[in-house]
């Protein structure tokens, strides 16, 4: 499917130089660019191997403005932002051409009381128990199995081997990958003090995510133990996170692979946690707070400060940080022999 530069200015609010008709079909690295391709820089230094790369045309921010280029070029403030919405825009038309009627495998198992929208697509040995409720255009993948009385809402890709338990609820244009498991019973249990053995603390509570949330492969989202646990809208989790039961996660949160949440964590909108990151329970990440890679954070702790990046265990200021690192180095140069 191939999309006017035209079209796509328009769509991207970006300044267009050149041949308004020229068309592209797909986005591409400098390398690898053909002339139906569409590729970005972001900076001056890179402009000149993008005019002699194979692209079609060029996304570049306002210092191209005024630089001689033969190829059509698009002015953006954020080249990045830009490349990304037209490889969705692009994406978005593939889709919907390459779309089939709604259909159901023949070996997918689905209740007769589930309830399916418009043009959903349910693949090979799927299974949708009793009560489930999918939206307008979602498709569910390969061997994926939907609890009782789930409900999936409008254009959500729900990949091959996605385990969704009872009582969790997923929005508008969530993206779940290959081997998540949501809404599994959190990790909670009470110790008898008499024997010494573990009861296990009653799981009932429910998942919500909410749109346009997406939710790396294996990662994990347990239910709440009593209430929910909520993914808020427009969070990004990487592959290999664990989200435990009763968390609260705020709008565009990004986490990356391999973080742990203990339960009963708040992360407050725009905060960014970096891979590996350890949050123990009870505590609170605050609004555009940045915890950085290996970082952790004790029970019941507060970190505040929007943009302010937190690095080490236990996490603090990267400033105070970086100057406890100094204080140690010299200490250790002193009580060299």
């Amino acid at each position: 499917m191939k999309r006017s530069l035209r079209d796509i200015a328009s769509e991207i609010k970006a300044r267009l130089r050149g041949n308004q008709d020229a068309e592209i079909e797909g986005v591409s690295s400098l390398q690898s660019a053909s002339p139906n391709h569409l590729v970005f820089v972001a900076d001056e230094k890179h402009f000149a191997a993008a005019v002699q790369s194979g692209a079609g045309a060029i996304i570049a921010g306002e210092f191209a403005a005024t630089l001689a280029c033969n190829k059509p070029l698009l002015i953006s403030d954020h080249p990045k932002l830009a490349f990304a919405l037209v490889a969705k825009l692009l994406r978005h038309d593939r889709d919907a051409a390459e779309r089939k009627p709604g259909s159901a495998h023949p070996t997918a198992v689905i209740s007769a009381t589930v309830v399916l929208g418009k043009d959903v697509r349910i693949d090979a040995r799927s299974v949708l128990n009793e009560g489930v409720q999918v939206g307008d255009g979602s498709t569910i993948g390969t061997g994926c199995a939907i609890g009782t009385g789930v409900k999936i809402g409008r254009g959500c890709e729900i990949y091959p081997n996605v385990t969704i338990y009872p009582g969790t609820t997923l929005g508008n244009h969530v993206i779940v990958h290959a081997g998540a498991v949501l809404g599994s019973d959190g990790f909670g249990y009470v110790r008898d003090r008499n024997s010494g053995h573990y009861e296990k603390f009653p799981q009932v509570g429910r998942l919500v995510i909410e749109d346009d949330v997406e939710i790396g492969a294996n990662a994990t989202v347990d239910r709440g133990a009593l209430d929910e646990t909520r993914i808020r809208r427009g969070a990004k989790i990487d592959n290999l996170v664990h989200i435990g039961h009763n968390c609260d996660i705020g709008e565009d949160v990004v986490i990356a692979a391999q973080t742990g949440l203990s339960g009963s964590i708040v992360v407050e909108n725009g905060a960014i946690l970096g891979g590996q990151v350890g949050i123990g329970e009870h505590a609170t990440i605050g609004e555009g707070v940045m915890l950085g890679g290996q970082g952790g954070v004790l029970p019941n702790k507060i970190l505040r400060g929007k943009g302010v990046a937190f690095w080490g265990t236990p996490a603090q200021p990267l400033r105070q940080y970086l100057k406890q690192l100094a204080m140690l180095a010299k200490l250790s140069k002193k009580a060299e022999p």
